[in-house]
């Protein structure tokens, strides 16, 4: 039986989503130049757990997991707030919208999601969950780069606007040349 690559994620809503294109499009001036692979529209979301491949099979028990994770988060409103790179604005590899106020909520979120996947099998963290939203990764270097990294540094104070946050999502997904394509395997809602 084919395995199944899978991670944990929140959703992004339409209108963050929107917010995160126009700040797309303003460093895409440079971004071309750097060869910014961009993340489709559609595949925006806060990852919580990268899970990886995993037997179908397990899927029911990482669900009832899930499930018992978000029954240990109360539902949370969160500022997205920020933008910046990994590993650094001067050496941009992977650009990211931040969270602000209620980010710490993502933080205890992502915990109980570790503990919970943990008591299954799945391997713990190894540092410390820092709530982000990929919009795009540098495929190459150079000043086209560092052009890239001051317009990014020019927008650390993005305000991408706030989001409930009610649910979160098990993903399948399956990579493509033209880029992933994820599906939703269940939704667990938050009632802590």
């Amino acid at each position: 039986m084919a395995k199944l690559r899978t991670f944990i994620a929140v959703e992004t809503p339409p209108d963050v989503v929107g917010r995160a294109l126009k700040l797309a499009k303003r460093l895409t001036r440079a971004a071309t130049a750097a060869e910014v692979k961009w993340v489709a529209p559609e595949n925006l979301h806060w990852t919580v757990k990268f899970l990886g491949d995993v037997d179908p099979r397990d899927l029911a028990e990482i669900c009832r997991a899930l499930a018992e994770a978000a029954r240990s988060v109360a539902p949370f409103r969160m500022e997205v707030a920020g933008a910046g790179a990994f590993p650094n604005a001067a050496r941009p590899r992977t650009l990211w919208l931040g969270a602000g106020a209620g980010g710490e909520c993502l933080v205890s979120l992502a915990e109980a999601v570790d503990a919970a996947m943990t008591k299954i099998g799945f391997r713990r963290e190894g540092r410390r969950y820092e709530p982000h939203l990929t919009i795009g990764r540098v495929r190459n270097g150079g000043p086209a780069q560092e052009a890239l990294g001051e317009l990014l540094a020019g927008n650390a104070g993005f305000e991408g606007g706030s989001m409930e946050v009610d649910e979160v999502v098990l993903f399948s997904s399956e990579l493509r040349p033209e880029g992933p394509i994820y599906e939703a395997l269940e939704r667990a809602e938050l009632t802590g």
